[in-house]
């Protein structure tokens, strides 16, 4: 009956039906079969302990944070500020969408928000300048990527909770991670600009530079007071992300004046939807959980793990491997509430820190967004941009080619993910 259970869970991923829903359905057939009535009544009070954590209450309100930027034109104003200093260099736009892309990544922390809304209005941006389609788009994509990596961070509050590893910490380790990405980014496009003869548009005159850097300093307040916040201990976590909206909604509409009160429940609903969905899944996934500690599969995987080898090295690159082959399967959040607690007893083992691993997870599953068959990224991005799927995924392949590259360096460079949280002590 397992095996049934199994194919029936990629049949339904192979027509898409939704992942939380293939998570949910799975996990009912399996206890039904086996005959417990047990298991069946114990379901709902799995779903609730897998939402009764302080640390998920940050989710909601870091989207609030979002949506509140986004109505409030602090989005708009960040990407005008990197286009004034990038955009005249060979490639200036490409450039552009890379750092405006670091910036949001303080303000989104969702890779898949940040793609849909950099899409929207990055990639005609580039068309009109005279870029190939399909490249903006997957640039686009590609660049999304840090969103997870520089806090503050959804998926890094979803890790936190399910291992005890400070949030904190996480959000200080993925400061020099989400550098190194965006430079490997930029390099790869400085090559691409000289072999393809990238556009550039016209310098911005010193008025226009000066201008942009007074407009855009309100709208880095809110990544600013999250991390300080958080660093001198005034404010946990999940109060950062409470500031934050207060932040958004005073700059957006007393700063720039574009923050109506007749947007608030667009505003409120979008954040209402985007928090069900996830917590919905969020629910889903921590009953699958559940039912594969049942099976005791968690320590299965673990003697199998160390029966191939009890060199880190091995271990990591083993684990590499499949995180990244399963990310191209498997909704991110998802597979981290499930592969969490099959991987946290095998850190002490192999002397992993959790918070390297945790970077090292998170990014794993993000660079799944861009891989094939099914990242959710390139299928929002292909809808959105209006590009052939082929298309995408042949033009994302050098980004992916690139995101790969720097996942290994971050994994075998531990001070890269550690440095900072070690100087400050978390």
């Amino acid at each position: 009956m397992e095996i049934i259970v199994i194919l029936l869970f990629f049949v339904f991923l192979a027509i898409g039906v939704p992942i939380s829903l293939v998570l949910g359905l799975m996990t009912l057939l399996y206890f039904f079969t086996l005959g417990d009535p047990q298991l069946l009544t114990s379901m709902p009070q799995q779903l609730f302990s897998s939402l009764d954590n302080y640390g998920l209450l940050a989710i909601p309100l870091f989207m609030l944070a979002g949506e509140l930027m986004n109505g409030g034109g602090i989005t708009s104003k960040l990407v005008r500020f990197a286009r004034v200093l990038l955009g005249h260099f060979r490639g200036g736009l490409a450039y552009v969408t890379v750092i405006a892309n670091m910036f949001l990544a303080s303000i989104l922390g969702s890779a898949n928000a940040q793609a849909a809304m950099m899409s929207k209005t990055m990639v005609p941006e580039m068309e009109k300048e005279g870029y190939d389609r399909g490249f903006s788009a997957a640039l686009t994509l590609s660049s999304s990527i840090v969103a997870p990596i520089i806090p503050p961070s959804m998926i890094f509050i979803i890790y936190g909770t399910l291992s005890g590893a400070s949030i904190g910490g996480l959000f200080m380790a993925g400061i020099i991670p989400g550098i190194i990405y965006g430079a490997a980014f930029v390099g790869l496009i400085a090559f691409m600009g000289y072999k393809y003869n990238f556009p550039k548009s016209e310098k911005s005159t010193s008025h226009e530079m000066l201008k942009s850097t007074v407009s855009v300093l309100p709208a880095l307040l809110v990544p600013l007071v999250i991390i300080v916040g958080i660093l001198s201990g005034a404010f946990t976590a999940t109060e950062s992300a409470a500031v934050a909206c207060v932040i958004a909604f005073l700059v957006g509409f007393l700063f720039y004046k574009e923050l109506k009160l007749n947007k608030l429940p667009n505003i409120l609903f979008n954040t209402v939807v985007s928090t069900a969905t996830v917590t919905f899944l969020i629910a889903m996934a921590g009953a699958f959980g559940w039912m594969i500690a049942f099976e005791q599969i968690p320590q299965t995987i673990a003697n199998g793990m160390l029966s191939l080898s009890e060199n880190p090295i091995v271990f990591l690159l083993l684990l590499n491997i499949f995180l990244l082959l399963l990310g191209a399967v498997l909704d991110g959040i998802a597979a981290l509430i499930i592969l969490v607690p099959v991987f946290m007893p095998l850190l002490m083992t192999y002397g992993i820190d959790p918070i390297h691993f945790g970077v090292i997870i998170c990014i794993n599953l993000t660079i799944g967004l861009l891989t094939p068959p099914i990242g959710t990224g390139l299928f929002i991005v292909s809808s959105i941009a209006e590009v052939k799927f082929e298309s995408l995924i042949k033009s994302v392949f050098p980004f992916l080619t690139m995101g790969v590259i720097v996942l290994f360096i971050i994994t075998y460079w531990e001070d890269a993910v550690l440095l900072i949280p070690r100087m400050l002590g978390l």
